[in-house]
């Protein structure tokens, strides 16, 4: 903890601390804004949402399967610094029609033929802002960094990124649509600020040419990258936690809304405990392995997070939903008694997540040669967001096809079980590598 605490006071690890946290404020408070006026203020249905938002995820996922092998080879042969600054002036112009698309929406005009193509379009773009600061953030880490700091880096990324999430969230459920509109502009500016405190990251190698074709280059990145086994596995592993963890997310509206009668405040709580439980769980981990990258934690890990998912979904189907269909606000829904066991299921699920996931992004950064290391990441996010958008793409076929959004909650637990197998093999690779 006192090397966590020297990072976050040092230079050369603050401002890239700050500037990912404001970039993953923003994609959540645009996105979340957006997913839950459009859950409750324009569709009614149950499958008309979870569809919504299965939607709106993989719109938001798309781009890091299109173009992270470009971000990989970019950031690894550009000076890192001067990308994340390219990136974050992006951003204000992608959040300036962002927020135009929610105040349109808001106002009722052209909701469907103008307001939600232009929401649509700004989260596309944001995904693509992703997808270029993505490989970075991680990246440039081992660069800045000591090697005993870049687990204790990583995981401060990581609970900073849930802390932002759940910040984004919170204001998504709490904040009128219109002020969520000017924060999401507001914030943006203030991102591009900062991001030019983050010290210069120059190339560690020779710049390659960039291979602009999507397909071909970002087969090879990941040919490339997978040759060590250990890496390997993290991101089969990581993969499959973030589609358990999309599934999730896309419902959480939903869920609230029709099978718990509760406001769009209670589904941004949702959000909400899932991204403290997971920092807890990144800060937690980087404790029991005191500095060291394992990933002898993470099987077990992941089991429990199962445990916890089937649980979750125990408690939700002897929810009894309010009688006259009103939805519940957060008061009334905490007055519940199976509130506090459903809000423990989810932190539990959440605690458990992250610490599966954050050794296996340590993997990642520390186990391949410094000069690789983003597009190592840029190859994780491939991976990561094909799984993710076949995620998506499954919740949405099953929601269009009448599966009610409580029994889907079972395919995420299922899915631990495959990630719990990952992960054991990734630790008798370990041991092996050490012997």
């Amino acid at each position: 903890m006192t090397s966590q605490t020297h990072l976050i006071r040092s230079r050369r690890f603050l401002p890239l601390f700050i500037t990912q946290l404001l970039n993953a404020f923003n994609d959540n408070l645009f996105k979340n804004a957006m997913v839950l006026f459009a859950i409750y203020s324009i569709y009614e249905t149950e499958e008309q949402g979870a569809a919504f938002s299965a939607l709106a995820s993989a719109v938001f996922i798309l781009p890091f399967f299109l173009l992270s092998a470009l971000a990989g080879q970019l950031a690894d042969g550009r000076d890192k610094a001067r990308i994340i600054r390219i990136v974050k002036a992006c951003e204000i112009a992608i959040m300036a029609v962002g927020g135009g698309g929610l105040l349109l929406a808001w106002m009722g005009v052209g909701v469907d033929l103008l307001a939600m193509p232009l929401l649509m379009l700004a989260l596309f773009a944001m995904g693509v802002h992703s997808t270029f600061f993505g490989p970075i953030k991680y990246a440039i880490l081992p660069q800045h960094l000591h090697p005993q700091e870049v687990l204790a880096g990583t995981g401060l990324v990581e609970a900073g990124t849930y802390i932002a999430i759940l910040t984004g969230t919170i204001l998504a459920g709490w904040l009128e649509v219109e002020w969520a509109a000017l924060a999401v502009f507001v914030t943006a500016i203030v991102g591009y600020l900062v991001s030019r405190h983050v010290p210069d990251a120059p190339p560690l190698a020779v710049p390659e040419p960039l291979d602009y074709n999507v397909w071909r280059s970002s087969i090879a990145l990941v040919r490339n990258t997978v040759h060590d086994r250990r890496v390997f596995l993290a991101i089969m592993a990581i993969s499959f936690f973030w589609t358990i963890g999309s599934v999730l997310f896309i419902q959480f509206g939903p869920l609230a809304k029709n099978v718990l009668t509760a406001s769009k405040e209670v589904a941004s709580l949702f959000l909400v405990i899932f991204s403290v439980g997971v920092a807890i769980g990144s800060v937690s981990v980087n404790a029991l392995l005191k500095g060291t990258v394992s990933a002898r934690y993470s099987p077990g890990s992941v089991i429990v997070m199962g445990l916890f998912v089937v649980g979750f979904f125990m408690v939700c189907r002897h929810w009894t939903p309010h009688p006259d269909g009103e939805l519940m606000n957060a008061a009334r829904f905490m007055a519940e008694p199976l509130a506090a066991p459903l809000l423990l299921m989810l932190l539990g699920i959440a605690i458990s997540g992250g610490m599966f996931v954050v050794p296996l992004y340590a993997f990642l950064t520390t186990f391949v040669d410094k000069s690789q290391t983003a597009r190592t990441v840029a190859a994780n996010n491939i991976v990561n967001s094909g799984a993710m958008v076949g995620g998506s793409l499954l919740a949405f076929g099953l929601s269009a096809a009448g599966v009610a959004i409580i029994t889907q909650l079972l395919l995420s637990a299922a899915m631990c079980l495959v990630s719990a197998w990952l992960g054991h093999l990734l630790v008798k690779a370990e041991r092996a590598a050490a012997a």
